[in-house]
């Protein structure tokens, strides 16, 4: 089932740190079977405290997910990004077309 990772960049504090992750992290993504389905486009806040931006990526499932997030090479690079911001990162599954609970 596919599973998502949701980045919320809630505030950020050092821009360099945040500029150093964002020059690398795309390339960690190059060997796992990933789709990008929003990456910093316009966003409107429903409810809660306000975000500086969001990114949603698409996995065949959460072990694939995970085989990313947990990877060596992400996980030297989400350095700079804990460095540079704060960010809320939700794992999800998916479900199947038209399943609503």
């Amino acid at each position: 089932m596919t599973a998502y990772i949701v980045f919320q960049r809630e505030s950020t504090i050092d821009q360099q740190a945040l500029d150093r992750y964002m020059e690398r992290a795309d390339g960690t993504l190059a060997t796992h079977d990933v789709q990008a389905l929003v990456d910093y486009g316009r966003h409107e806040v429903l409810e809660g405290p306000p975000v500086e931006g969001v990114v949603i990526l698409a996995f065949p499932d959460a072990a694939a997910a995970k085989d990313w997030y947990l990877g060596e090479e992400y996980q030297e690079v989400v350095k700079n990004r804990f460095q540079g911001a704060i960010y809320r990162a939700v794992l999800v599954d998916g479900v199947d077309a038209g399943t609503l609970h």
